[in-house]
């Protein structure tokens, strides 16, 4: 048993305390309270002091690409090309990289999250078992969403699914009590009709959760109402049919059943009044990505909608090759930046309930919110400690300021999932950092 202590402790689903701490047995949260109160509670419990810091609810990334991130940087060249950045990308993947290669990528992004504070991820892979594996190697806890290879033929629906299946299965095998596996159709036009409700009602038959990536550019907008355009052009190319829905991609999702399943949907930059509605209505849940949005130029998402909703939303860094950096309190930095800065705001978004969707948010986005996403009595001992004396963080007026708007990964000191550390001051506990920075050195090279 041990009590960590610190001069803030920030519950998240209570007030912040002041010269506080919190008690931690094996996995568990066993109490939360004062200090001094605590130390005279379990006198026989290890107690370590961190001073000038708060302890914190682990980070949620809820939307990521590890498998990619070897490729940080590798694509900013063609990112103006959406064509081009994804044939680039997916030719690279194919044709340069061994499983091997993927994995140690998965494993290098995994652990960039475990410095940032990121106690837990929900990581969409083709190659879902690299995702599965860099998780369980640092050590973190997450869902990690099989993603469909690009299957847009109805007629093919029968055997995209079956393969598909054969992969969520062989991944199954390897689910710990931290990872779980779920299932993700990559997006409304690489996925047939008839794949996404084959999909649909697996999930809901066996309990499997969903991601999708959904409403994230002009262009998609424009192929679903209208059938022009840049995928239009695409699917041209490669002699396929396209029937125009002539509705949004969320209420083509919601037309064809998919909603059903309350899937997570990644981006949500073009989404209408009635496209809100319908993720509310149907408690569906949001993964927001504010910097990835903005490096495509795809636009900002109306975040402030979606929080008054009370939708429940989490931030996602995607790829480092889309964003380079998996920092999810520059993430909400970003945000919440960006949802000031629109002339068409109402109000302010404030530094706590920003706070609160970084950690809560993310949790119950991906429907782990009663397990983890606040610091409580018998939750899951996911918490980091996140240091508050540095020069540029002081003086500290208001901590959850200091967090949003003067913290960032490097800041953080420690980082626990179920009570085990697995990261402390500039240190992985479970991995040799020299090892996989010669390795991930060497795939880029061969890149």
């Amino acid at each position: 048993m041990k009590i960590l202590s610190a001069d803030y402790v920030l519950p998240i689903s209570s007030e912040l305390i002041e010269n506080s701490a919190v008690a931690v047995e094996k996995d568990k949260i066993i109490a939360i309270g004062k200090r001094d109160e605590l130390i005279k509670k379990f006198p026989e419990a290890n107690h370590e002091n961190f001073g000038e810091a708060v302890i914190m609810p682990g980070l949620v990334n809820a939307h990521s690409h590890l498998e990619i991130t070897a490729m940080r940087g590798f694509l900013d060249d063609v990112e103006d090309d959406f064509y081009a950045w994804l044939i680039k990308l997916t030719k690279t993947r194919t044709e340069k990289l061994v499983h091997q290669d993927i994995e140690t990528s998965a494993i290098f992004g995994a652990l960039e999250g475990a410095r940032a504070g990121v106690t837990c991820f929900g990581d969409i892979g083709r190659m879902g078992k690299a995702g599965l594996q860099a998780l369980k190697k640092i050590g973190l806890r997450g869902i990690v969403f099989q993603e469909t290879e690009f299957s847009p033929k109805n007629e093919e629906a029968e055997s995209d699914f079956a393969r598909l299946k054969d992969k969520i299965l062989a991944l199954k095998e390897s689910e710990t009590e931290l990872v779980k596996v779920g299932i993700s159709p990559h997006a409304p036009y690489t996925v047939s009709r008839k794949l996404f409700e084959k999909i649909t009602d697996y999930a809901l038959d066996e309990d499997i959760k969903t991601t999708i990536h959904a409403a994230e550019s002009n262009q998609e907008k424009e192929f679903f109402l209208t059938g022009e355009g840049f995928f239009a052009e695409i699917y041209q190319n490669l002699g396929l049919d396209w029937n125009v829905p002539k509705v949004s991609p969320v209420e083509y999702l919601a037309e064809i059943g998919v909603l059903r399943a309350k899937p997570l949907l990644a981006h949500c930059v073009k989404v209408s009044e009635r496209d809100i509605e319908l993720i509310a209505e149907t408690d569906s849940s949001i993964a927001h990505c504010p910097k990835s949005n903005a490096k495509f130029g795809h636009g900002t998402a109306p975040l402030k909608k979606f929080l008054d909703k009370k939708i429940r939303v989490g931030f996602g860094s995607d790829s480092v090759a889309s964003n380079n950096t998996c920092d999810i309190l520059e993430e909400a930095r970003f945000a919440t930046l960006f949802a000031r800065n629109l002339e068409s705001k109402k109000r302010f978004l404030t530094a706590p309930e920003i706070i609160k969707t970084a950690t809560r948010g993310g949790a119950a986005a991906l429907g782990l919110e009663n397990e983890i996403g606040t610091l409580e009595e018998n939750k899951q001992a996911d918490l980091i400690v996140v240091a508050l004396d540095n020069i540029a963080q002081m003086p500290v007026h208001d901590v959850y300021s200091a967090l949003l708007f003067a913290s960032s990964a490097r800041d953080v000191r420690l980082t626990m999932v179920a009570g085990e550390e697995i990261y402390r001051d500039g240190k992985a506990k479970r991995i040799d950092e020299t090892e996989i920075k010669l390795k991930i050195k060497e795939i880029a090279e061969k890149m």
